[in-house]
């Protein structure tokens, strides 16, 4: 029982909503456009809990052994930097997470596609396989990518691009203009959670040797950066709102700018780590309540 808080910690629950954000994203713009499935919806729920709870603890593993989450990190403590779970115990939690993300993964493109599209087939199989290896080599292995500022582009092209365009597709069989705009944008506001907890860290970091993106520009360009990463999902989700207008449901998104505008003037005026750290959870929430919204304002009609 004792065990349960320390690996429920480790897994960072709170990620998970922004995990989904992409597939809620792209299934209500399948649903538009005439094809849905609970089956493919859950499946892909499922698979995408799994590979955030996977990436979860590889970070934990990769920066515990590595020893980047010391005392000088501001933020929840991590599950191996407490010494409640010990290295081995977390990489056994890491193989027996990829198994589930293969099976996961497996039944999700066997109830999107079946039998008969084996080019789609081989195509998620690699997506599946490249998740896999996102996940765990954020932090983990020798040259881990979020040690050399590109944990903002993997970030980019899986919580945005691919989750939206990824979910539209396994309805679809097709991709489709209409969820690229809202990918992106997506992806923008994702990177600015990212950016987020990388500037909350700048000092541990450095002192540790870890290289972000965050700790490359300083904390007064990185805030430049997050105003634009904010900043321009907005406008871009704007333009696309004007470019597919249908119906006001369709701006059912701007309600979700609110916290967006009141989290941009917290982080101008933000001159400690601490009050950065706070402000992840209304980023994350705010990103969740900003896919919510968009998509649930094209299927109201």
């Amino acid at each position: 029982m004792k065990k349960i808080k320390p690996w429920l910690s480790a897994m960072r629950l709170r990620t998970l909503p922004l995990s989904v954000s992409g597939i809620i994203l792209g299934t209500c713009f399948a649903y538009y456009n005439g094809h849905f499935s609970p089956w493919v919806l859950s499946l892909a729920i499922l698979t995408t809990i799994s590979l955030q709870v996977l990436s979860n603890l590889a970070n934990d593993y990769g920066d515990g052994i590595k020893g980047t989450d010391n005392d000088e990190r501001v933020g929840p403590m991590r599950a191996i930097q407490s010494g409640e779970i010990t290295p081995d115990e977390m990489f056994e939690a890491i193989k027996f997470n990829i198994v589930v993300v293969i099976i996961l993964t497996l039944s999700l493109i066997w109830a999107a596609f079946g039998p008969t599209n084996f080019l789609f087939l081989l195509l998620f199989v690699f997506l599946g396989g490249l998740s896999v290896y996102a996940a765990l080599n954020y932090t983990m292995g020798d040259s881990p990518y979020g040690y050399r500022a590109l944990g903002d582009v993997f970030v980019f092209i899986f919580f945005g691009l691919m989750s939206t365009v990824g979910s539209y597709l396994l309805y679809m069989h097709t991709i489709d203009h209409v969820v690229i705009l809202p990918a992106i944008a997506l992806g923008l506001l994702s990177v600015g959670v990212l950016n987020l907890n990388n500037m909350r860290d700048i000092e541990s970091d450095t002192n540790a040797g870890k290289i972000t993106l965050a700790v490359k520009l300083g904390l007064s360009r990185a805030k430049q950066y997050h105003f634009f990463l904010i900043i321009g999902a907005m406008v871009i989700t704007l333009a696309f709102s004007l470019f597919y207008y249908v119906e006001p449901y369709n701006f059912m998104y701007l309600i979700s700018f609110v916290p967006l505008i009141l989290h941009i003037k917290k982080i101008k005026s933000a001159t400690l780590p601490s009050q950065l750290d706070n402000q992840l959870k209304v980023l994350a929430l705010s990103t969740f309540l900003f896919a919510l919204l968009l998509g649930i304002g094209f299927i109201l009609y």
